[in-house]
């Protein structure tokens, strides 16, 4: 299995939540910040919140997450 370079994960990452069947997750930004991904944006619920925190886990088990989504 090959390995993303740092500079890939980010649009991987993106295109994970743009493909959720949770509408809310569509709408989270991602931004790569040196060697951690930053999710933002703003969710109606913390399990929103963590649900996408496990979508990105699914797509990069090995890159420092910084969950900065807002919940309403």
């Amino acid at each position: 299995m090959s390995v993303a370079r740092p500079n890939q994960i980010q649009p991987q990452v993106q295109a994970a939540l743009a493909a959720s069947a949770q509408l809310e997750l569509r709408q989270v930004v991602v931004e790569q910040r040196g060697k951690a991904l930053v999710l933002r944006g703003t969710v109606s619920s913390f399990y929103h919140k963590q649900l996408a925190q496990e979508v990105v886990k699914s797509v990069c088990k090995e890159t420092e997450l910084i969950n900065a989504i807002r919940v309403r």
